[in-house]
């Protein structure tokens, strides 16, 4: 896989398939500014239409922050109109991470507060460090999350207690946010990446046709229209190569080779 050069964020193409993309703005905590969006937003993008990249990790450069959130100074002199555009912005970013059609894993390693915690929500699978802090402060500073924050935390941990984090602003530890469904595992610094590897690993062994088709439909729950969706992605899948290839290993009793058709 090709990767585009960027200022503030590194990639490690391994030759399995995954890919790591770090956010490196250390001195700066990783706080998410403009340049940062953009080339995150083009960096989801080509890992998504890659033919060599399988899963994605992204993490945070340095051992104190995931992303600490989003560049006061760019924020301080907003318009309304500007605010707007800048919410809406970002949560289209955040929306094709989301809707990524290859799984994206979020490792925790330090703060992940306000905009951080959104980039971390817009991933499919969340693993903290133990020194992870997770939070929505944006009241403390007049405003509230724009990224699609108040939508994907009540999603997560349920309405009364997203009401909670938001209004108080109050960041939760790792544990907490293990035992409130924020995160799915929480590990030591020096263990966390074996994991979303190991994870990583586990999904490519399955059929990337389907592992697309699952997380569509996954997503299709918090519509009206949910169950019906699933039928329609299950039979598509029906008619897919690596159907006819994972059943047929089943039943001789051999190693699936998907191909992604």
């Amino acid at each position: 896989m090709t990767s585009s050069i960027y200022e503030h964020l590194l990639i490690e193409h391994q030759d399995d398939g995954i890919s790591i993309l770090t956010i490196n703005r250390p001195d700066k905590l990783n706080a998410l500014n403009h340049a940062l969006l953009d080339e995150l937003d083009r960096a989801v993008e080509e890992f998504d239409k890659s033919e060599n990249a399988s899963v994605l990790i992204i993490t945070g450069a340095g051992e104190k922050a995931f992303v600490a959130g989003a560049d006061i100074k760019e924020l301080s002199s907003l318009t309304g109109a500007e605010g707007e555009k800048l919410s809406a912005r970002g949560q289209a970013i955040f929306n094709r991470i989301e809707n990524a059609s290859k799984p994206v894993i979020a490792l925790i390693n330090g703060y992940a507060l306000g905009g951080g915690a959104e980039l971390a929500m817009a991933c499919h699978i969340r693993i903290a460090t133990e020194n992870a802090l997770i939070g929505l402060p944006e009241v403390s500073l007049g405003i509230i999350p724009g990224y699609g924050g108040t939508q994907r935390l009540t999603k997560l941990v349920g309405k009364s207690k997203a009401l909670e984090l938001i209004l108080t602003g109050n960041p939760v530890k790792a544990d907490e946010a293990l035992q409130i469904q924020l995160v799915n595992h929480v590990r030591q610094a020096d263990e966390a990446m074996e994991l979303a590897l190991t994870l990583a690993k586990k999904m490519m062994q399955n059929g990337p046709v389907a592992l697309s088709k699952a997380i569509q439909a996954v997503h299709a729950a918090y519509s009206s229209n949910g169950f019906a969706k699933e039928a329609v992605l299950f039979g598509q899948l029906c008619e897919t190569d690596d159907f006819r290839e994972g059943t047929s290993a089943f039943l001789e009793k051999r190693k699936a080779e998907f191909k992604g058709k």
